[in-house]
């Protein structure tokens, strides 16, 4: 049996959340779609010494402030997955989880999400699945002949799992650095940091906060047709929280560069030096979780789908939220998840 519904909104997470806060102030009826069996989206699969980059009163989703975490100026990866439930109950929405989406197909003028549990037919559709199901790892010479454990940042955890062990850490970007920090604070392991170029350390006083103003200035930069002023990019790649910089100040985080291949027990440079590991963690980041949009066609240059905002530009009845910039000025964050969740909702609500 086929449901009805104006809106079906693929994931549960934090963009999720936004969105269906913003529909239901749209009066439109809706379904949040969520493969997750809890609440709190990827949050609840972060390394556990994880912070966030802004205090809590600015990582807030519409509506609802995050309240303080105590003993804490930023607020730990779990005191997110609490306050994401909490906003989910407060705001009683119609949340469906163990739920996996596999394809969403045109259907005359509506649009059919295919479901393990069933078909939705909607008038519209928010895909809200972010990026922590896909992982990237890089095609390095030797991948496959390290006899040593792989693994990427979606399985770290902490320190204690690598105990006595010779680890390689590798990417320049936060998660690298964080990861790496963790890490060599703690002692209990030998750690390489690597990376692919020097690595480029925000200024001190930054945080999450001056980091959305930033984006938010680039995208009205661009909307207005003027240059690109580079964003948070040409700011720098590392926030550096408290433990980066007590890291990086102690002399622990200097990274080498990247090696050129794996070897059976190891890494060997592009001159010859090797150093043997036990470990190889790869903080190389993420792609969209699109799949379930490939009968639709639309995926562009970088595994994109070209949008004018949030709306997929081959398919207007389609709206991506939180992918990051492409889809709204910092829309991978909490805060700035909401304006464009807004945007997406009004422009729904005016669909025939």
């Amino acid at each position: 049996m086929t449901q009805r519904a104006d809106v079906v909104v693929v994931g549960g997470g934090q963009a999720g959340l936004a969105a269906g806060y913003h529909l239901r102030r749209q009066g439109l009826d809706f379904v949040i779609l969520d493969e997750g069996a809890a609440p709190g989206g990827s949050w609840q699969h972060m390394w556990d010494s994880l912070r966030l980059f802004s205090p809590a009163d600015h990582s807030s989703l519409p509506g609802r402030l995050m309240p303080a975490q105590a003993g804490e100026t930023y607020p730990g990866a779990g005191h997110v997955v609490d306050y994401l439930a909490d906003y989910e109950k407060r705001y009683d929405l119609p949340v469906q989880r163990g739920t996996r989406v596999d394809a969403v197909r045109r259907d005359a003028d509506r649009l059919l999400v295919e479901a393990d549990s069933g078909t939705w037919r909607a008038r519209a559709v928010i895909s809200a699945t972010g990026s922590w199901s896909r992982p990237f790892l890089p095609a390095v010479p030797g991948r496959s002949v390290f006899t040593g454990r792989q693994l990427h940042t979606v399985n770290y955890r902490c320190p204690a799992d690598f105990a006595d062990q010779r680890v390689i850490v590798v990417g320049g970007g936060n998660s690298g650095a964080q990861i790496a920090a963790d890490l060599a604070l703690d002692g209990r392991a030998g750690v390489t940091w690597v990376t692919q170029r020097p690595p480029r350390f925000l200024p001190d006083d930054i945080d999450g906060r001056a980091l959305f103003d930033v984006a938010t200035a680039r995208r009205r930069v661009l909307d207005a047709g003027r240059p690109d002023t580079g964003g948070v990019a040409s700011l720098g790649d590392i926030v550096a929280v408290p433990p980066v910089r007590a890291a990086r100040d102690a002399g622990l985080l200097t990274a080498k560069p990247m090696f050129a291949r794996l070897t059976a027990t190891g890494v060997r440079w592009a001159d010859g030096r090797q150093s043997d590991a036990d470990a190889i963690v790869w903080c190389t980041g993420f792609r969209p979780a699109l799949s379930h949009l490939a009968p639709l066609n639309l995926r562009g240059p970088r595994g994109h789908i070209p949008t004018d905002g949030t709306r997929a530009l081959g398919e207007p009845r389609l709206h991506l939220l939180g992918y990051g910039d492409w889809t709204g000025p910092a829309s991978a964050t909490l805060i700035g998840v909401g304006r464009p969740a807004r945007d997406a909702a009004r422009a729904i609500a005016q669909l025939p």
